[in-house]
């Protein structure tokens, strides 16, 4: 189940007698605050000899990689395999099955079949990502997704508000009517001394499906950002957004305790331990791959089955968001698109009036589990090496243009919400927010711009090392 490395990598093949060369662009990874495993040292004279586009930060980042070079059956295109069975289904359902006299049943299955025959394309033809484990098909299916999904959110961004809301109904019919939103405030007492039978009912009642939903959410964050402080940052961000818009929606009204012991505390903080515990776990493991059939023993082949779900190599993230102003404003933006999404969530499901619990929330879930990684992938090759990197990434563009269109039909679909007026402390405390953060980015990377020397031929808006600052104030 170990496939060569491809070509388009700059990570090589290593034979059973333990040559290795860095990556120039690992298939996968997951980073954490610890270093790579430790190679021996003819290892790393033989890696150090070999050229490399990526600069020296990059290298002294990425970890050897050992693979036997074993190619199977699981990893060999089957470009024609895929086109013949492909052709025998069209045939089949052209000449050997009926056509129904039910014209949206027609249209329905009309539609599904195009978008498989688009999938089918995608996964064998489309371009690789930066990941391949547990197999590169996985995730030229998810870019697939992505597309039909981007498509999907334009085609409901140029209906009327009445017929987008009523199209969903060919998806589900117990859909396109008005359900009244949830308020999770109301009485805020821990403790409720009036309530003999059960004290606590106010904290039962806010525990529901969400919670484990928060927990795991943030593991998965956390794998994608692999950064302790924007993963708070984003998790505290978060609450303000709620205590700031709940005037718009009901459902971000909630209790202080809910706010910040079980959201930021409980289920974020400790889905945010757990994933920085993985990343700890991922950095520390040896990245040795062996055919399956070259191991011998039950035990190893179950083992070796597991770990083809683990990253196929090994780079540390390091976002360094104060060293420069490409990497400051790459952060915010970010940080920015992250919790635009999050509110996404809320607001689609108001607008398009689906309750919480539909499937198709969940759905949306998973599809960004699956293609944020690959995103953030992306966009950290783009901002750390714009010289090799020399633009976004395919599922780093899809994916921002999707956060923009779902945020272009909230406001079409009900401009009346959205535009409602922040109360005016609120108002207060974001202008606050805002001009601190302007400052700091003009007194750090413009006004530092006078005293700081620079490397020959770098600007301030390179992605090289930091500024060499004298710091004479």
């Amino acid at each position: 189940m170990t496939k060569s490395e491809p070509k388009r990598s700059g990570l090589a093949a290593v034979n059973a007698a333990g040559k290795c060369a860095t990556s120039a662009e690992p298939d996968d990874d997951v980073s954490a605050e610890s270093g790579c495993p430790s190679q021996s040292a003819h290892v790393k004279a033989n890696v150090m000899k070999q050229p490399s586009r990526e600069s020296t930060h990059r290298r002294n980042t990425e970890c050897e990689v050992y693979d036997d070079g074993t190619n199977t059956f699981f990893w060999r295109a089957h470009t024609v395999t895929v086109l013949f069975i492909l052709t025998c289904a069209l045939v089949y359902v052209t000449l050997l099955e009926e056509t129904p006299q039910d014209t949206t049943y027609n249209a329905k299955r009309g539609i599904v079949a195009s978008i498989l025959v688009f999938l089918c394309f995608g996964v064998t033809q489309a371009k690789d990502g930066p990941f391949t484990r547990p197999h590169p098909a996985y995730w030229r299916f998810w870019l697939c997704v992505t597309v039909v999904y981007e498509l999907f959110l334009i085609f409901i961004l140029f209906q009327t508000v009445h017929d987008g809301r009523q199209f969903m109904k060919y998806i589900d019919p117990k859909l396109g009517v008005p359900l009244p939103e949830r308020d999770y405030g109301g009485n805020c007492l821990m403790y409720d001394p009036g309530n003999t039978t059960d004290p606590f009912h106010n904290i039962w009642d806010k525990i529901d499906g969400f919670v484990p939903a928060h927990f795991l959410g943030w593991y998965i964050k956390t794998l994608m950002i692999r950064d302790w402080w924007m993963c708070m940052i984003i998790s505290v961000m978060f609450e303000f957004l709620e205590y700031s818009l709940e005037h718009q929606l009901p459902n971000f009204s909630e209790c202080w305790w809910d706010h910040w012991i079980m959201d930021v505390l409980v289920c974020n903080g400790l889905g945010i331990y757990c994933g920085m515990k993985t990343l700890a776990w991922l950095s520390m493991k040896p990245y040795q791959w062996q055919g399956l059939w070259n191991i011998l023993t039950y035990k190893g082949k179950i083992k070796r089955i597991a770990f083809q779900f683990t990253p196929y190599s090994w780079v540390k993230f390091e976002w360094k968001p104060a060293s420069n102003l490409r990497r400051w404003l790459a952060v915010l933006g970010i940080i920015f698109m992250f919790l635009l999404a999050e509110l996404n969530t809320f607001y689609l499901k108001f607008v398009l009036w689906m309750p919480p619990e539909h499937y198709l929330v969940l759905l949306r879930l998973v599809f960004f589990v699956n293609v944020g990684g690959v995103a953030m992938r992306e966009i950290y090759d783009f901002m750390d090496d714009p010289k090799f990197h020399k633009k976004l990434g395919q599922q780093a563009w899809l994916v921002a243009a999707i956060t923009v269109t779902e945020f272009l039909i909230v406001v079409k679909y009900d401009p009346n919400t959205i535009m409602l007026p922040l109360p005016f402390f609120i108002t207060q405390c974001w202008f606050l927010g805002i001009v601190l953060i302007f400052g700091w980015t003009v007194w750090r990377h413009v006004n530092y711009k006078t005293l700081c020397s620079f490397d020959s031929g770098k600007d301030i808006f390179g992605a090289n090392e930091p500024l060499v600052c004298k710091y004479e104030m």
